[in-house]
């Protein structure tokens, strides 16, 4: 074990691996069974996660730099050999990505009537539309900098789209002029056209006007720029007074961080190009140039424009939950045996009306939970205030430390507060990153505990676009542990033994070296030993020896990790036992499912944690075994179908590229497999439920 953790060639690079799964995305956009605007969608999240990976990876990685650490990643990378390596894949990936935008997208977009037009094809009729909308819509918003010793260069936002221009006066003095393309209004415009539909880029409309809006000068030169800043950003919990407005203030400095990359467009003077790299401070290594707009991210609008139903996915009907539909008493579903919901196949409706529920039932004494990232219009949230005003005691754990969502979550938190709900922001130096749900009710005068344990965010806007995991239960020792936990967010209470669950960070790594070594033992004594794992990423070097460790000793493992792996596989003589599969399609593969052989028992489990550093050291997290029979089987059947996807698959190989899955015979795509399958099973139980007399047809 020593000797592997010495051996840097024996781990994949984090960041170039997570650069790797966006090349995965990048190919459903090229991929020719995807609708259009579903393939403009998937370039769009190439887009956003590029940026995110930048503001915040990258950031770290400059931020170490800045500092002088040389120290090596577990590849064997200095923080500076990363950004290096980082730059030149992400210049590989955004040029193939505009290659895709410019020679697929467009001229597939164009065959069928949607026209993206560009300022030199419009028409003088489309010309005098946009001078119209122009000047009742977009002129009145625009600011035009010039700047001179009076005006300094202003401060530019992360990651807005700006247009800079090399402007020259009446001497023949040269000046910068910039205006923001404002982020307030629509990034794209419909005009007429003969056929189809037409539309144009707000900046290309504000293009076609700068002659008026800087009439003082003369344009020499123009083009767009965004910059994409640090926004890596750090809180001070141990000295925090107040955590909420701590990270208020925080939140402010996203915006202004150091720039780490400015995109243009190409065909800027490398003049104008000098300016900018003056003015933001960086280096021509850099500098990205882009042939086509900036910020694909618009696509993800265009792609959800209405009236377009037959270039996307055929709308998925979410089936209810059988087992918690034919009761008129969800509480009575739950207790007549455990319940595991397969999102988005299954509808996440079944938790938002157990918590509406639960809000106005008189027996329900209490509700806790736990909250990430929920949605902005959330109706778990607004049930939760409902309870509180209903007088039942409501305990809302917030973690307002939620990249992204933090100004979303501390409104909820403010919300439920006003409501009379006990919010908690979290455990200083931890993220609270668990799923669960807590109901306590009174029956038969006595108190019984109803829990919802799950894989995803309690969103239901995510719970749509995501794969997740969630079980019903009320399973007296599972409650005892989730009330346990509650006590420990909300006071700090040592937790001595927990009866079911492991808990992060306190025991979960313990026990998964403990399963991994089961299996490991077993196969030394020549016994069957296998493991599967699903995750999002695997990242954590102590797992990834362990797993080696057991592939070195006979057992079999074969892994589904949707993004990051820096797990090398197949490699001889270290890991001949370990297959890695990626699945990328249209539903965000989320859940976590672990399952380990151990001598013929098969234990299941579902986690809300990957197998990365931060969640197994830094981050609440639970591990929740799967007992109950039927819910296991449904765990085995969903195991099964995602290892025999051949339609959206892809095999890692050893160096850290991905090959597609061989296809033998008609391709196998599991996520549409799941939503049959969701259909069957409804149906199944519905027949069943009218045998039983317990619904009747109409």
């Amino acid at each position: 074990m020593e000797a592997l953790s010495l051996n840097s060639s024996n781990y994949i690079n984090r960041e170039l691996s997570f650069l790797e799964f966006n090349q995965r995305v990048l190919d459903e956009a090229r991929d020719l069974n995807n609708p259009l605007f579903e393939r403009m969608k998937f370039a769009a999240i190439v887009t956003s996660n590029l940026d995110e990976f930048y503001m915040i990876r990258y950031g770290s990685l400059s931020d170490q730099i800045a500092a002088g650490l040389t120290k090596e990643d577990p590849s064997g990378r200095t923080p500076l050999e990363q950004t290096r390596a980082i730059d030149e894949r992400a210049r590989t990936l955004q040029m193939d990505l505009y290659d895709t935008f410019n020679q697929e997208l467009l001229p597939a977009a164009e065959a069928v009537q949607f026209h993206f037009l560009r300022r030199e094809e419009w028409t003088a009729a489309q010309n005098e539309y946009v001078d119209q909308l122009y000047e009742e819509s977009i002129f009145p918003v625009l600011t035009p900098m010039v700047v001179d010793s009076a005006r300094p260069f202003p401060l530019i936002m992360n990651n807005t789209l700006n247009i800079a221009l090399q402007l020259a006066d009446k001497e023949g003095r040269t000046f910068l002029g910039t205006v923001q393309v404002p982020s307030v209004l629509e990034r794209f415009y419909s005009i007429p056209h003969k056929k189809g539909r037409a539309i144009v880029l707000l900046e290309d409309i504000i293009k076609g006007h700068l002659a008026q809006l800087f009439d003082a000068y003369q344009i020499r030169d123009l083009a767009c720029y965004k910059v994409t800043r640090n926004a890596d950003l750090e809180y001070d919990e141990e000295d925090a007074q107040d955590l909420l407005m701590v990270i208020k203030e925080t939140l402010k400095q996203r915006k202004w961080g150091r720039v780490l990359k400015l995109e243009v467009e190409e065909g800027i003077s490398e003049e104008l190009v000098s300016i900018l790299i003056e003015r933001f401070e960086i280096e021509q290594e850099n500098v990205f140039y882009l042939d086509g707009p900036l910020d694909l991210s618009f696509l993800m609008k265009i792609a959800s424009l209405p009236g377009y139903e037959t270039m996307k996915f055929e709308k998925i009907n979410a089936m209810p939950v059988p087992e918690a539909t034919f009761h008129r008493d969800i509480f009575q579903a739950i207790s007549k045996g455990d319940i595991l919901l397969h999102h988005p196949y299954e509808s996440f409706d079944s938790i938002i009306k157990l918590v509406k529920t639960a809000a106005k039932d008189p027996n329900v004494l209490a509700i806790k939970m736990t909250l990430y990232r929920v949605s902005g219009k959330s109706p778990v949230v607004e049930a939760l205030a409902e309870a509180a005003d209903n007088g039942k005691q409501v305990t809302a754990l917030v973690e307002l430390k939620a990249r992204f969502d933090e100004e979303n979550n501390i409104n909820w938190a403010l919300r439920m507060e006003k409501a009379g709900c006990h919010v908690i922001y979290g455990i200083v130096g931890l993220k609270t990153h668990c799923k669960a749900l807590l109901i306590i009710r009174r029956e038969n005068n006595k108190i019984k505990r109803y829990v919802h344990l799950g894989t995803g965010n309690y969103n239901d806007v995510t719970a749509r676009l995501y794969t997740d995991i969630g079980l019903l239960t009320t399973n007296e020792k599972l409650g005892e542990d989730i009330s346990n936990m509650f006590n420990r967010l909300s006071g700090q209470t040592n937790i001595r033994e927990l009866k079911k669950v492991s808990l992060a960070p306190d025991y979960m790594r313990n026990r998964f070296n403990e399963l991994i070594r089961n299996e490991a033992r077993n196969a030394r004594q020549g016994k069957k030993a296998k493991i599967i794992a699903k995750m999002n990423s695997l990242v954590d070097q102590e797992i990834i020896l362990e797993l080696y460790k057991a592939s070195q000793d006979g057992v079999d493992i074969e892994l589904i990790v949707r993004g990051i792996c820096c797990l090398r596989p197949g490699v001889k003589g270290l890991s001949e036992r370990i297959s890695v599969r990626s699945i990328v399609g249209r539903f965000l593969e989320h859940s976590r499912v672990f399952y380990f052989h151990d001598n013929g028992r098969d234990l299941y489990f579902i986690s809300s944690a990957d197998w990365m550093e931060r969640n197994l050291n830094k981050r609440i997290e639970l591990l929740v075994p799967v007992e109950d029979k039927k819910c296991k089987e449904k765990l085995k059947e969903l195991l099964r179908m995602t290892r025999e996807d051949t339609a959206k698959a892809r095999i890692l190989l050893p160096d850290g590229k991905y090959k597609r899955a061989e296809k033998k015979g008609e391709p196998m795509n599991s996520q549409e497999a799941f939503i049959e399958l969701s259909h069957r099973r409804f149906e199944k139980y519905r027949k069943k439920a009218l045998k039983e007399g317990m619904v009747h047809e109409d």
